[in-house]
């Protein structure tokens, strides 16, 4: 594969960093902990949002599934629009929209008015995101880039284990009828604290960038096929019936269109929504591929843990989020060796990374078939710490393995095509891991719990070996080309 054409950096010298670097990433990183917590936090909530809003179980899935189809839409078109007119204002944009949904879903007075509410939250959360890989990729390079994406992945891994244990908290302290309420409203005052911040240590647009066409049909396009895709995975036990799978052919079909008409529209000298050419990249077309593959393993763990915790072994939302809380431990400290390292040591700690969340993740099948009643949580904290150290390893390296040869100039929209990946791995493996948990527990009347996880697990598992094998073929790859290269 070939490299990308190269753009003016902005980084080319150690006297041209900006002081306010790390301080610019640290009001990214609360953003990104604060967007990425609602995509979990929900999910122990559940039950309680029921309650309080005298809800049915198809009424509240859009809770869930709006904030999922409007975070995946947003996050390349608002990549884009980063790369154009300046990170500083889109993220800003973001928070706003982001915190003023937040507020309105904290006082929802019926379940139609909460599930739009967080279509526009999801929005939000789409337009920060691509913005913070974008921040990284202008203030800093070398192993100091390592070093922050280490910071993003610790964030992505511990928001993501640790929404349970958050919601849990807020019910735990607010009550069963409405603690719901306040896993929305505690954004209102990190929102209000990122936005001066970001104001004042955020960079501004590029200097040497130049206004370009936003390309609104590649932007149509693009929008479009990724909700026929999510559509069906994110509603897949709420849209009975086969006909819901033919939205996915369809949404492949316009991603074709897409690529085709983002071709011509390079081709005529204008700078289309996603660089094509950056896919010849090969750090950058396999950390897309092992991505999304393991956000597909990842998040469905969570997914079916929590439902069988406070369904099957009586938990309360708080006790289910402290069951998560050695993934959570085990993410955080090794996202931080992760970044540190990934600069000289590459994909193979990836591959170790996946290699350990494969262990992790066979162990805690083994455990459930031997251990019954409330003590599963404890008898699974140590498989689940090893899985957690793996996906530490797995993250953050890959987004900066997979960003390392973009340019600064596009990297808004490069992360934001990485982070969609992410978002349409995460819908299919709760969509799978769900479907086969679901079944195995019709199959045993309601009765069989542990099965149920079992078998939800073994797909997770899977996921993430497919992850460890792309990752693997990665390495085989490299080594080859460099032989060839080497032998010339």
């Amino acid at each position: 594969m070939t490299d990308v054409q190269q753009t003016p950096r902005s980084d080319q010298g150690e006297d041209q960093l900006d002081p306010k670097r790390w301080r610019a990433l640290a009001v990214c990183l609360v953003a990104a902990f604060m967007t990425l917590l609602d995509v979990s936090i929900v999910n122990v909530a559940l039950p309680s949002i029921q309650k309080g809003l005298h809800a049915g179980p198809s009424a509240v899935q859009w809770v869930l599934s709006g904030y999922a189809v409007a975070f995946g839409l947003l996050l390349v078109p608002a990549g884009r629009i980063g790369d154009a007119i300046g990170r500083r204002t889109v993220f800003m944009i973001g928070v706003t929209v982001f915190t003023i949904a937040s507020v309105v879903c904290g006082i929802a007075p019926n379940s139609a008015s909460l599930a739009v509410a967080r279509l526009v939250q999801g929005a939000g959360a789409g337009i920060i995101i691509p913005q913070n890989a974008g921040v990284i990729q202008q203030l800093f390079r070398g192993k100091e880039r390592g070093q922050a994406f280490g910071l993003l992945g610790t964030v992505i891994g511990l928001s993501t284990a640790i929404g349970p244990l958050a919601g849990g908290l807020l019910i735990q302290a607010f009550g069963e009828t409405n603690g719901w309420r306040w896993i929305f409203f505690i954004n209102l005052p990190i929102g209000l604290l990122v936005l001066p911040f970001a104001r004042r240590l955020l960079p501004g647009r590029q200097k040497e960038g130049k206004h370009e066409s936003l390309d609104p049909v590649g932007v149509a396009l693009l929008a479009l096929s990724v909700v026929l895709v999510l559509l069906p995975l994110v509603e897949e036990r709420e849209w009975k019936g086969a006909l819901k799978w033919l939205l996915i052919p369809a949404g492949l079909l316009v991603a074709v269109g897409f690529v085709l008409w983002e071709r011509r529209y390079a081709r005529s000298g204008r700078m289309p929504v996603v660089d094509l050419s950056l896919f010849t990249v090969r750090s950058y077309a396999m950390g897309n591929a092992i991505g999304s593959v393991y956000f597909a393993g990842f998040t469905g763990i969570f997914f079916v843990y929590t439902l069988f915790l406070q369904q099957g072994r009586g938990y309360t939302a708080l006790e289910a989020g402290l069951a998560s809380l050695p993934f959570a431990v085990g993410s955080g400290v090794s996202s931080g060796i992760g970044g540190r390292y990934v600069a000289t040591v590459g994909r193979k700690l990836v591959v170790a990374g996946l290699v350990l969340v494969v262990i992790g993740l066979a162990a805690t099948d083994l455990v459930i078939e031997q251990v019954t009643g409330k003590g599963i949580g404890w008898a699974l904290a140590l498989p689940f710490l090893v899985a957690g150290i793996g996906g530490g390893l797995v993250i953050a390296p890959n987004t900066s393995i997979s960003l390392s040869e973009v340019p600064p100039a596009v990297s808004g929209a490069a992360s934001g095509v990485l982070q969609t990946g992410q978002r349409v791995g995460t819908a299919l493996g709760i969509a799978v891991v769900g479907s086969v948990f679901f079944s195995r527990l019709a199959a045993t009347q309601g009765k069989d719990w542990a099965s149920a996880l079992e078998h939800g697990l073994l797909v997770s598992t899977a996921f993430v070996a497919l992850a460890l094998v792309l990752g693997i073929v990665d390495l085989v790859a490299k080594g080859a080309h460099h032989g060839r290269h080497e032998a010339a």
